[in-house]
């Protein structure tokens, strides 16, 4: 699994499997800290749909977070005041570089929850198409 769906997952689902996944490293490997979670602000790119150019729309309030496993270096940024998750996901990145045999144990969660935020996506779309109104044009 690629790297950024792996981490799509991890912050759109449930922040405990993060959790989990990192606290199953933290016991077992040295989780050197380089940078703790700190607070930043980044640029949001957007696509012009007309000219096809990039424009950026604003800011966005992120969590930053850098860890070292095994010499290899883990970072994770997350949207918002999420301190816990940042560094979390700083060593899953951390652990999946230094590929530590944990990882190859985490697949199937993974794609179970990913599997269930789909199905809440749909959902939440359904609700979404009942509250649909229909605007119908009048003839003259």
């Amino acid at each position: 699994m690629k790297r950024r769906r792996r981490t799509e997952i991890l912050i759109q689902g449930n922040e405990q499997l993060a959790r989990g996944f990192a606290e199953t490293i933290a016991k077992k490997y040295e989780c050197r800290e380089i940078s703790a979670p700190q607070y930043g602000m980044t640029m949001i790119k957007m696509r012009e749909s007309a000219k096809n150019s990039l424009f950026y729309i604003g800011e966005v309030l992120v969590t930053e977070a850098k860890v070292e496993i095994g010499g290899q270096i883990g970072i994770g940024i997350v949207a918002g005041m999420k301190e816990e998750l940042a560094r979390n996901l700083a060593i899953i990145d951390a652990a999946y570089k230094a590929d530590l045999p944990e990882t190859a144990e985490w697949q199937h969660p993974l794609l179970e929850m990913e599997k269930d935020i789909a199905q809440a996506k749909s959902r939440e779309q359904a609700e979404l198409f009942e509250t649909k109104v229909s605007f119908e044009t009048m003839e003259v």
